[in-house]
């Protein structure tokens, strides 16, 4: 018999731990090779763990909502190969120093906690003004400056409340401290609110991924100068071209042809144009990212909502951002999203016209400066200009929100972008092929 270590495996870019949501496996149980043994939980999506021999599963080394880091051994398996490497628990050694240092930090901080004794001074207090000194919190060296007016310059009961009176009397003179140049506001976290329920309220718990959406939606506001941009965009020719390809196109490609890859495609058009929309700030820093990787905002039937990235975005030609907006949105709703799918947005699209909403103001995905709302698409009454004159026509128009931060990109640059996204749809080619 051997004993394998099962471990969490690296999950993707920039992930280093997880939290164990499940244990599909308990101790005792058979596995096989590549059977799941529990399910784990990124901040961006939930993965099953495999495991990579067969075996019994003989200990569980974390419990349900534990957080583990990547490498650690989260379980033991049984083994009856004995060529299985296993590495041996190490007991952990705690050193005479590290042992000494705990005892040192007990001792400090009992006797932070506890107040220094009137004991140990050399003059002589009575009980009474001890404990007028212990209620009024006076410490012993205020105690041992004070005059004293008794016999050998004791201090006396009227000696001490005289100080204490003298003491509260004083206005403490306000230093004003040197201001600092240009620096931001410090943002305080705001104060919970007390909500008072009846009996017919429901209380229901935040489940663990709305938890942390809630944290990157607050922490987003908090960092980022949220400024927006409105645009209103002719898709008539999108419109009546998706209408004529989408059943050839899905024959041929076996995909299905939504707007998605089509407002996708002229995004990445637009961000080679503007680079500098392009980018993520890191502290005082701005880093110019060289792929065009974009996030596509997804909701999940439980309500919540993800972001999967279409890595390379600007290299794919229709058909390509087609499969790959239709992958990811479907192995987003089934929950099969990988690690990686998740991880290096460059810039993020939402759209809230699934909804049924005309725009919106959608927060910044953090690290990065932009993000894009594609609103409703809907037959309006519009002025059509012909050589022959204006005249009142039925349009397909939709608007587009552009959200960006305030802090490296201004005005001009969010103003332009989304104008060059609304310039590659409205200059959208009928005649074109997939």
């Amino acid at each position: 018999m051997a004993r394998f270590e099962l471990k969490l495996p690296k999950m993707g870019e920039s992930v280093a731990e997880a939290t164990i949501t499940n244990w599909l496996k308990q101790v005792g149980d058979k596995i096989e090779a590549d059977e799941a043994v529990l399910e784990v939980a990124t901040d961006k999506v939930d993965s099953e763990l495999p495991s990579e021999v067969s075996g019994i599963l003989v200990e569980q080394l974390f419990g349900k909502d534990d957080l583990v880091q990547v490498g650690q051994t989260i379980a033991i398996i049984e083994t009856e190969v004995d060529s299985v490497s296993a590495t041996p628990k190490q007991e952990i050694v705690v050193p005479a120093e590290v042992a000494a240092i705990e005892k040192t930090i007990e001792v400090a901080k009992e006797s932070v906690a506890s107040p220094t004794s009137f004991s140990d001074s050399e003059k002589f207090f009575s009980p009474l003004v001890k404990n007028i000194a212990k209620e009024e919190g006076i410490s012993l060296a205020e105690l041992e400056n004070i005059s004293g007016s008794g016999k050998d310059g004791r201090v006396t009961k009227e000696d001490i409340l005289n100080y204490i009176k003298t003491k509260s009397s004083v206005t403490p003179i306000a230093i004003e401290a040197p201001k600092p140049v240009a620096q931001p506001p410090v943002i305080s976290s705001p104060q919970p609110v007390t909500i008072s329920l009846n009996g017919g309220d429901e209380i229901i718990e935040m489940d663990r991924m709305r938890k942390l959406i809630a944290g990157y939606m607050v922490a987003s506001v908090q960092t980022s100068a949220h400024v927006q941009s409105f645009i209103e965009v002719d898709v008539t020719n999108i419109v009546k071209w998706r209408d004529k390809v989408k059943t050839t196109f899905e024959k041929r490609e076996g995909e299905k042809l939504t707007y998605t890859p089509i407002f996708m495609e002229a995004v990445a058009k637009a961000l080679k144009d503007y680079p500098m929309m392009n980018i993520s700030v890191d502290g005082e820093t701005i880093i110019k990212r060289k792929n065009i990787n974009l996030g596509m905002a997804a909701a999940l039937p439980n309500g919540n909502l993800i972001v999967p990235v279409i890595k390379n975005a600007d290299q794919l030609n229709l058909v390509g951002m087609a499969k790959a907006v239709n992958d990811l949105g479907g192995r987003a709703k089934l929950g099969k999203l990988k690690p990686d799918d998740t991880q290096g947005g460059t810039y993020t699209v939402t759209n809230v016209g699934t909804f049924g909403s005309v725009f919106g103001t959608p927060i910044i995905n953090q690290p990065q400066v932009g993000i894009l709302a594609l609103g409703a698409i809907r037959k309006v009454p519009a002025v059509i200009e012909t050589p022959e004159g204006d005249f009142i026509g039925i349009r397909q128009k939709m608007f587009l929100s552009h959200s960006y931060d305030h802090r490296v990109v201004d005005g001009a640059l969010g103003g332009s972008f989304v104008k060059r996204v609304a310039e590659y749809l409205e200059g959208f080619d009928v005649d074109r092929n997939f």
